[in-house]
């Protein structure tokens, strides 16, 4: 049966220079696709992974390795090299509110070899998992290869049209799989349906300097109707301040002067280096989103980590759940692939799988959302009722917060596929745990309105 492009309009005019023949085809070099590539290649899978750019270095991407995808570098039996690599060991985490230190999860306590989260610019993760992957003749990781059509037979999705430095290519697969993000092309082509939650939030990305006598652990503020999140990158911080969504233009207005004011504001130890914000192209505004597809997958294409469910950087967990959606793809799928079965009947078990987790953390971001709209709405000074002190110090909560930021909801294992329940009662009580924390915190904070002056 021969194929064609689903959308020929998007093709240069010129015949593909070249036709790849491969088991899987993987979208999109992020943590996902890499992850994906590797673990088939070493279950015997033949796989082509397709990254646009020519390397992996952009700056403002998620750098949090969090103990659950330690442990799958583990059981893959490269978490000591990975840890060789520079980086910084997270143990515990503190938000200021107000003047009040708030102790986030304490992972001092995990039953694991990892106690901590490791930062590490996301680049220098791919450069060391792709460099694994080469190691099997299966792995094909072809950067400068962009994504610009789906081939179909029969209403199948055959393959994928690339536009490279070489001309246009096509590579035909017995899998696509898209993990090209939140603006993914490939969802867009496939006309998979998209459901969007509503965020008040964007987040301008940006770098200052360090000094050798400020705080070394990631941590965040909270005041003056401002969040601003800290992280250690040796001899900068790389830094995201939340602001209401679409509000950009609207500080722009308002002049960098009144930017780097409201930055010292609300971190009074950065006063001394704003004047290093000089220029808007010094920030890089993400726009925050929420969506999930309906549907993960059609005949011969599958969506795994933001291309099928974008997250928010709240809890800096987007892409632990980009690589769990990839371990569970490559548990279910790679025995199929491998014997060269189809694998059409098998792609919703993927969303069956990983659905339910995804849906419960956007949940709860949702309501860190709903947080940090109120912070907005109150511009003076925030003031944490003392009774909030007491609950958040408790250790139980601390732990139970670990636990969920350690394994999630529902934690995937190589080469395990669990039955569906098997963890939903461990991963429900944390939830409900550290759902109520956040519950009666908001509130309480909520109850704490700026006084008005009466006659």
């Amino acid at each position: 049966m021969s194929t064609e492009p689903i959308h020929s309009e998007t093709i240069p005019t010129e015949t593909p220079s070249e036709t790849i023949h491969t088991g899987c085809c993987i979208i999109g070099g992020g943590p996902a696709g890499v992850m994906l590539g590797y673990l088939l290649a070493r279950e015997g899978v033949r796989v082509t992974v397709l990254e646009k750019h020519a390397d992996f270095f952009r700056d403002f991407r998620g750098d949090t390795v969090h103990p659950s995808t330690l442990e799958i570098l583990d059981e893959a039996g490269i978490a000591d090299d990975f840890l060789k690599l520079p980086h910084q060991q997270v143990t515990s985490v503190t938000a200021r509110i107000g003047d009040f230190d708030f102790p986030g999860p304490d992972l001092s306590h995990l039953r694991t070899r990892f106690h901590f989260v490791a930062f590490m610019p996301q680049w220098d993760f791919l450069d060391f998992l792709s460099a694994q992957a080469k190691r099997y003749p299966e792995f094909d990781l072809r950067m400068e290869h962009e994504a610009i059509d789906l081939t179909s037979a029969g209403g199948r999705i055959t393959g994928v049209v690339a536009r490279t430095p070489q001309g246009v290519r096509e590579i035909r697969a017995e899998l696509v799989v898209a993990c090209d993000g939140r603006r993914s092309v490939t969802r867009r082509l496939s006309n998979l349906s998209v459901v969007e939650t509503g965020v008040p939030i964007d987040v301008l990305w940006f770098r200052i300097s360090r000094r050798g006598n400020d705080p070394e652990q990631l941590f965040g503020r909270i005041n003056y109707g401002k969040a601003l999140v800290l992280i250690n990158r040796g001899d900068y911080f790389q830094t995201a301040l939340l602001i209401r969504k679409d509000s950009f233009d609207h500080i722009k207005q308002q002049g960098l002067e009144g930017l780097r004011r409201g930055i010292s504001q609300i971190a009074p130890f950065l006063s001394d280096r704003v004047a290093e914000l000089d220029h808007w192209d010094q920030f890089k505004l993400l726009s925050v989103q929420i969506n999930h597809l309906k549907r993960w997958s059609r005949p011969g294409l599958l969506c795994i980590g933001d291309a099928a469910h974008a997250m928010s950087p709240v809890f800096g967990i987007g892409i632990n759940l980009a690589i769990q959606d990839a371990v569970a793809a490559a548990n279910i799928l790679a025995p199929v692939l491998r014997h060269g079965e189809c694998v059409d009947r098998w792609l919703p078990e993927v969303q069956r799988r990983r659905a339910f987790p995804t849906r419960i953390v956007q949940r709860l971001q949702v309501m860190a959302h709903y947080g940090i709209r109120r912070v907005f709405d109150n511009p003076g000074p925030v003031h944490v009722p003392p009774i909030l002190h007491t609950i958040v110090r408790a250790p139980i909560l601390r732990r139970g917060m670990a636990r969920l930021v350690a394994e999630g909801i529902r934690a995937e294992h190589l080469g395990v596929v669990p039955k569906p329940r098997a963890r939903i009662g461990k991963g429900m009580a944390l939830l409900l745990g550290a759902g109520v924390g956040m519950a009666v915190g908001w509130a309480l904070l909520a109850r704490r309105r700026p006084r008005v002056a009466r006659c």
